[in-house]
């Protein structure tokens, strides 16, 4: 279902963006909105897929997981069967917290949280015992200036 996105959803969005667990009178004042018209209208987005989820954020250094790592794979061979074997991996392996597939030199881009540089090596070889691949490589973040799940509105 698509729809058309005003200004005040914008409003509403961005508000959910920042912090979801506030009140809907919180919301509904923010937005200058009734209480009822604001609930109308996140109804309205989430049924449309535009809200997809609300969630909590987590600290990942709070967790444990302060060591982002991105891994760059090029496919061992462009197959279906390699391919549904790599969303299953994906799919199961929790560290793993983002996936892209890449256009240029590099097949897939891996985003993997985990809490140390030997957390990652065991990772990584569960994960090439999963997925046969024609070659890995990883780097580690060094500093997170900015990791957000807000979309510029």
């Amino acid at each position: 279902m698509s729809m058309n996105i005003d200004e005040t959803d914008r409003r509403i969005l961005a508000f959910l963006q920042k912090d979801a667990s506030r009140s809907l009178d919180a919301l509904s004042e923010a937005v200058h909105l009734s209480r009822n018209a604001c609930w109308r209208r996140i109804k309205q987005m989430e049924d449309a897929g535009v809200i997809v989820a609300r969630i909590a954020r987590l600290d990942p250094e709070a967790l444990g997981l302060g060591l982002s790592v991105f891994v760059m794979l090029r496919a061992k061979e462009h197959s279906e069967d390699w391919l549904k074997r790599f969303r299953a991996a994906v799919s199961e392996m929790p560290e793993i917290v983002g996936a892209f597939r890449m256009s240029g030199e590099i097949d897939y881009m891996l985003r993997v949280r985990v809490g140390s540089v030997g957390e990652y090596d065991r990772f990584y070889q569960r994960f090439i015992q999963k997925v046969p691949s024609a070659d890995v490589s990883a780097s580690f973040a060094m500093e997170e200036i900015k990791d957000t799940t807000a979309l510029p509105l």
